[in-house]
């Protein structure tokens, strides 16, 4: 892959310097009155950006927080997000991003397992989180609108130090799972994260301040927060965020702000075809739509580009791999349903899927499939640079995840001649609904907690709105009793709004002969 003569290359003085904010910093002594990040009207140039960064990061190491401490980040789309986010990394912290719809006791869980020292919440969730801080003796810092994103004055005696880190060090720690246990946190290096994000500069032909990126996708999720947002300051352009996604209110900041590429999930681009009275809105300055999170049914691929005449792209990847593997590159010719080829600095292969009763562990070895053979369908295994140093304080989970330096994704694919993957179903059983990932074990736990409850198994359910629902088939014990509707409240008290079964159906839960769950053998009616 080559860059285009217009993309803005990392500066040489940049190179030597692995904390990502140093970003920030370059860019606001390249172009500093270019707009960094827009929410609304209101804006923040690359000087402003730098600037207010480091006023807050001031106020972190007032709390103590120094190189390696671990800080928790809980905001929507909204300024005070990248504010805060370059302000931990200034610090020489690591980013915890968590989801602001998580309840009290799935905070609590995070803040705990990181180790985080600090918690950093808009004032919107604070309840929730001041809640966990107090279990967990994390010092919580709410931050009420508009109050830490005003930079201040130029005449301001602002400490503008970015502490240097190592390549090595971690940057980010994201939170995923599979199947089975809590949440993992994924630990992210500043090497992975640069490598990811200057390959998404180049792949996306970043024009500088040309280019508007929509800032729709979530920045706690790492699609959002490696290609939209760091993908934007590395690439020296602006960003443009939507708080909470509408497709009417995506398609009139995309025509107010003149927005060249469109960053969302299938969801995203399922609601836009639903607007009536397209015409109305101008997105003839969008040269680039690009799609990830979960598989874009090709009908909806057309659709979209027929709709509103521009190109979409499907690309791949995992919180582990930070998050991009491959993507269906725009000097390259597109393949619709595929996910393209691997970007640089990155290679995929497939591998001989665990078998129905297989557990795949650290004494597995990797079997990787003929890349001649373009019937043959494997797992999904990814190596190369954007590969995470490891789940925190889980080496087993680690070791079972990452063997012979090859990351099993749990993904199943098969691959053309010409390089191309094409995903075809999950080893794992993650759902993933609106773009969000839900992890059966953790809502199954849940409705273990229900004194009624003697078995349950969640699954994943085809959705046309939402790409999957979530479904539960729950076992009651002898002589229990519970209606579909209480079990559901009793989850949704529990979880975020995304996690909850919307579907619950009553009866046995199907075992194989060593007594592991048969998850394909359950078929829920809606």
């Amino acid at each position: 892959m080559t860059a285009s003569s217009s993309t803005v290359p990392p500066s040489p003085s940049e190179e030597a310097r692995t904390n990502l904010a140093h970003w920030v910093r370059e860019r606001a002594q390249s172009h500093p009155d270019a707009v960094a990040v827009r929410q609304g009207a209101t804006t923040l140039t690359y000087a402003g950006l730098d600037r207010a960064s480091a006023a807050f990061a001031a106020r972190l190491r007032d709390l103590g927080v120094g190189p390696s401490d671990r800080v928790a980040l809980v905001a929507p789309n909204v300024l005070a997000f990248p504010v805060a986010y370059y302000a931990i990394l200034r610090c020489g912290g690591v980013v915890v991003p968590m989801n602001p719809l998580l309840k009290a006791g799935e905070v609590a869980y995070t803040l705990r397992d990181a180790g985080a020292r600090v918690a950093v919440v808009f004032a919107l969730f604070a309840e929730q989180v001041g809640a966990a801080g107090v279990e967990t003796g994390t010092e919580v810092v709410v931050v009420a609108p508009g109050e830490i994103e005003a930079a201040p004055p130029a005449d301001a005696d602002v400490d503008l130090e970015v502490v240097d880190r190592a390549p090595e060090d971690v940057a980010v720690i994201l939170y995923t799972s599979g199947t089975t246990g809590r949440p993992k946190g994924a630990e992210l290096s500043f090497a992975n994260l640069r490598s990811n994000v200057l390959a998404c500069v180049e792949t996306l032909f970043l024009n500088g301040p040309d280019d508007v990126l929509f800032g729709g996708l979530p920045l706690f999720h790492s699609f959002g927060q490696t290609c939209a947002l760091n993908t934007a300051v590395a690439g020296g352009s602006c960003l443009t965020l939507l708080p909470r996604f509408d497709p009417r209110e995506a398609l009139e900041v995309v025509t107010r702000d003149r927005v060249t590429v469109f960053l969302g999930v299938p969801t995203m681009y399922m609601a836009l075809l639903g607007v009536d009275a397209k015409d109305a809105y101008d997105t003839s300055t969008v040269r680039l739509g690009v799609s990830g999170g979960s598989s874009l049914p090709v009908e909806v691929l057309h659709g979209v580009e027929e709709a509103f005449g521009l190109k979409v792209l499907e690309g791949y990847g995992l919180s582990e791999t930070s998050p991009v593997a491959s993507f269906n590159h725009p000097d390259r010719p597109r393949k619709a349903g595929s996910v393209g080829l691997p970007i640089r600095g990155v290679e995929m292969a497939l591998a001989r899927p665990p078998q129905e009763d297989e557990e795949p562990g650290a004494e597995s070895g990797v079997e990787l499939l003929d890349p001649a053979d373009t019937d043959a369908v494997g797992e999904v295994v990814v190596r190369g640079e954007n590969i995470m140093l490891g789940y925190r304080g889980n080496p087993d989970a680690t070791r079972a995840a990452v063997r012979e330096g090859w990351f099993h994704t749990g993904d199943l694919a098969r691959r053309d001649a010409d390089g191309y993957y094409f995903i075809v179903d999950r080893v794992k059983d993650l759902i993933i609904r609106n773009g969000f990932n839900v992890y059966p074990r953790e809502v199954e736990e849940v409705l273990y907690a229900h004194p009624a409850v003697a078995e349950a198994a969640v699954v994943g359910l085809p959705d046309p709105v939402h790409g999957e629902e979530v479904g539960a088939l729950v076992q009651l014990k002898e002589g229990a009793q519970v209606g579909e509707d209480e079990l559901r409240d009793f989850v949704a008290e529990q979880v975020a709004a995304f996690k909850y079964p919307r579907v619950i159906r009553f009866g046995p839960v199907p075992k194989g002969p060593t007594g592991k769950v048969l998850k394909r053998e359950i078929h829920l009616e809606r």
